[in-house]
């Protein structure tokens, strides 16, 4: 039985609009026809026509930069130290299913806890569970310097920790081969932090260019792709030279650095959301205040003068949400990285929705049989009330929702609402100040015993 799916305006991914009157026709899980309605296949008897003749239909969205395994965290001890890896695999199956529900069918996971996305991944391919196709990468490969080396040196970097610490070309080609047996389907490298040089002020990279080259070599040797998140000039430009598939962030590149993108045919994905989340919600309760949303504002203006200028230079852009924090919870701010890219980096709509669709699809393992609305390809399909190209923000919107067809079903996604947080998940603090008598009168406090006296 054949699904005919009648269209209002249809965005296929291979046009800079969209199309009215047009018609998709879906035989189990691929689609079997896209084009005007005058010239569609007559359904048979048997076959199933769905009218969204007053709606937008566009691919299933996706979403290159979804941590599964973070749990919505507050802080890195939340992510490294706090819940199992059993319990991370179960509550992150739950995130994919939050992330589906928005709309977006398919992800990427660049940088999980033990096997925790893997084991997602699998549970989804096997039909036990529904979810959104997933790619997914290992531990994120580190080096001081770099994310993941989070802690005092006498802690060092626990197992349970989202990264491994390489301290050189050969630790990481190891850990490469290792994350290549245990089934990832790309490797994520980490070769410079959030956090400065306190000497030179600047975001240094962790690995020289001849490591960071080895290991990327390898990577590709054994078949596999590489994201890098390199935020400064130093590691974006190592990267490109290494000519790594994907770099993450890239707010501090140089113009040598976007020569090197350029050369080598580098993609880039800025991931804006968790910078301007940070701007715009935290608030000076939060512990991050105001060291964190001011260091994001300072990436933000590096990002609108570096960015553009690849836009304008053909660089292949992708687009991920860095989901899976307090601040970017799971199924809820992915479709504003969209209007980030609009209102931030000089992309038109239709040109956002191509890097959430079509670039985005070229990457993951599905390999270009997702994000494309075009004969023989994967039926995963959005169905939303509104026009996206009008105005961006309306897929954010998840009441606008109308359908999701996923390999040519319908989803059904049933969130338990009653779902809590164990304390056990999180780190915490039992107070957010330290109270001294001249704290206490700064803020205006007595101590129980000085008003029973004054009673």
């Amino acid at each position: 039985m054949a699904r005919h799916i009648k269209c209002g305006k249809l965005f296929t991914g291979l046009d800079r609009g969209a199309e009215e009157q047009q018609t998709l026709v879906i035989d189990g899980e691929i689609i079997k026809f896209v084009g005007p309605s005058a010239e569609a296949p007559k359904p048979a008897p048997n076959d199933e026509v769905i009218d969204h003749s007053g709606h937008f239909v566009l691919p299933g969205l996706i979403d290159m930069h979804v941590h599964l395994s973070y749990g919505n965290a507050k802080t890195e001890e939340d992510i490294d130290l706090y819940a199992s890896l059993e319990f991370r695999a179960l509550r992150g199956l739950e995130a994919a299913q939050r992330v589906l529900a928005a709309g977006f069918t398919t992800i990427a996971d660049p940088t999980t806890s033990g096997r925790v996305s893997l084991a997602i991944r699998d549970a989804i391919d096997a039909g036990l569970f529904v979810g959104p196709r997933i790619s997914s990468s290992g531990r994120q490969i580190t080096n001081r310097q770099g994310l993941s080396d989070w802690y005092p040196s006498w802690i060092g970097v626990p197992e349970t920790s989202i990264g491994v610490l390489c301290r050189d070309a050969s630790e990481g080609i190891a850990e490469i081969r290792l994350e290549v047996k245990d089934g990832v389907d790309f490797i994520k490298i980490a070769i410079d932090g959030d956090s400065m040089n306190p000497s030179s002020d600047v975001l240094v990279a962790g690995y020289d260019q001849d490591e960071i080259s080895a290991m990327v070599k390898e990577a590709h040797r054994l078949g596999k792709k590489v994201v890098v998140h390199a935020r400064g000039a130093e590691g974006v430009l190592y990267s490109a030279r290494a000519k790594a598939d994907i770099i993450f962030h890239a707010a501090w590149m140089g113009d040598e650095g976007l020569e090197a993108v350029i050369e080598n045919g580098c993609a880039l994905c800025p991931t804006l959301s968790l910078v301007v989340n940070d701007i715009d919600f935290t608030r000076p309760g939060d512990g991050c205040f105001p060291d964190f949303p001011d260091a994001h504002k300072r990436e933000l203006e590096a990002a609108c003068i570096s960015l553009p200028k690849a836009r304008e230079a053909g660089v292949k852009f992708m687009l991920g949400s860095d989901s899976g924090f307090a601040v970017t919870p799971y199924g809820e701010w992915h479709a504003r990285e969209l209007e980030h890219y609009v209102n931030y980096l000089g992309f038109s709509p239709a040109e956002a929705l191509k890097c959430a669709t079509v670039n985005n699809g070229e990457f993951v393992r599905e390999a270009g049989q997702v994000g494309l609305l075009e004969a023989g390809r994967l039926a995963d399909i959005l169905v939303i009330d509104g026009d996206p190209l009008a105005d961006i923000s309306v897929l954010q919107d998840r009441s606008r929702i109308r359908e999701i067809i996923q390999g040519g079903d319908t989803v059904e996604v049933e969130i338990n609402k009653n779902a809590r947080r164990l304390r056990s998940e999180f780190s915490y603090e039992l107070w957010s100040d330290i109270y001294t008598q001249e704290r206490i009168k700064e803020i205006g406090l007595v101590s129980g015993l000085a008003q029973r006296a004054a009673e």
